[in-house]
């Protein structure tokens, strides 16, 4: 492979991604796809519509990804969620915050970047002070406090931590007939489940839930087919191009987001590229602006009052602090993550909907008393 190849490349993948990223955004501002909203509606009102909306485009992404995996095209060991290192209290302390954080600022990080794209400015707020609580739990304060508590807790696995190679491992099976088994028989029982009733099958949920979970198997197959170079002339190492961790990624929108920042801040400084995440961001916004703008549904939002800024402000640090330790947010852990079947990937998953119900609890329990 020549040199030239990996710019090119690079930017086959970073195109692609921008634009799979901006269906995304039409998609969920279309649908009005929103994890802690579907978290509230099932609290408040026992609706479990937009919840299956949300386990559709889970069991979509499974199937997806494992149909690939079983064709040999990606390995989930390759990725952000399938190593072997499971750093469990991580997943759970991070999660539990970011539940939190998403109920305190209005949605999660991709429904901020579509609330921005429909003319929130509480949402671009959010954005901010969420990248910068991100970036800070990346290599900053918060980050050294994550490195040396939670991520203290961990379990090195014999294989990696999604189901398929750890079965193998345990079985000595081909790991590829259990991507096959386990992809369909979980990724079909979420889809199964979220169209067994009416309310998950109206045309807005099937777009919404059919339409998120092809874009996540999209940028998967983006990153790891198309991005993939198995001899990096550099390094005359397996590569995935133009990936901030040099591995196979799918959505996620809270580091990303702090990447986002840094490199709209640093742009000049040419150590600072476009990655993956990076326009996945952008797309996001892009997109849900172009669906806003198209259908005059664009309107600019501000903050009520001194408390509504103070409870947005609040969840946009947890959210930052919570992602980054949990490695991922609904959509990063709820979506891509759950997609590779990763152990790290339901332990998170779980802990942001926990999180998510207590802080809505407490929020109609406060309400109730009128305070």
């Amino acid at each position: 492979m020549q040199d030239a190849d990996l710019p090119a490349i690079a930017a086959q993948v970073l195109w692609a991604a921008f634009f799979l990223s901006v269906a995304f955004g039409v998609i969920a501002h279309r649908s009005r796809f929103c994890t802690m909203g579907a978290v509230a509606d099932i609290v408040a009102m026992g609706d479990w519509g937009r919840m299956r909306m949300w386990v559709l485009a889970i069991g979509v992404a499974i199937v997806g990804f494992n149909a690939m995996a079983g064709l040999g095209w990606v390995e989930a060991s390759k990725s952000l969620y399938g190593g072997p290192r499971l750093i469990w209290l991580s997943a759970l302390v991070g999660g539990f915050l970011f539940g939190i954080g998403m109920v305190l600022a209005s949605g999660c990080g991709s429904k901020t970047l579509v609330c921005i794209g429909g003319g929130n400015l509480k949402s671009l707020v959010v954005f901010l002070v969420l990248g910068l609580a991100a970036y800070a739990t990346l290599r900053g304060v918060t980050g050294v406090l994550r490195v040396h508590t939670v991520d203290q807790a961990a379990l090195t696995l014999p294989a990696g931590q999604d189901l398929p190679s750890l079965l193998s491992h345990l079985s000595a099976g081909p790991r590829t007939l259990w991507s096959w088994g386990l992809g369909l028989g979980i990724g079909g029982t979420c889809i199964a489940w979220a169209l067994a009733r009416s309310e998950g099958r109206s045309a807005e949920r099937l777009l919404g839930g059919i339409g998120i979970g092809l874009v996540v198997v999209g940028v998967w197959w983006v990153s790891g087919r198309l991005g993939y170079v198995a001899e990096d002339p550099n390094t005359l190492q397996e590569a995935f191009v133009a990936t901030h961790s040099q591995r196979m990624e799918a959505l996620s929108f809270v580091a990303p987001v702090a990447y986002t920042l840094d490199w709209l801040i640093l742009f000049s400084d040419r150590s600072r590229v476009l990655t993956l995440g990076i326009v996945s961001v952008l797309g996001v916004v892009a997109g849900a602006a172009l669906h806003a703008l198209a259908t005059r549904s664009f309107r600019w939002e501000g903050f009520r009052d001194a408390p509504d800024t103070a409870r947005h402000l609040i969840g946009g640090v947890l959210m930052g602090v919570g992602g980054v330790t949990a490695m991922g947010c609904t959509v990063g852990q709820g979506v891509s993550g759950l997609s590779t079947l990763a152990l790290g990937s339901f332990i998170a998953f779980a802990a942001i909907l926990a999180g998510a119900v207590a802080a809505l609890k407490l929020q109609l329990w406060l309400m109730e008393r009128g305070v």
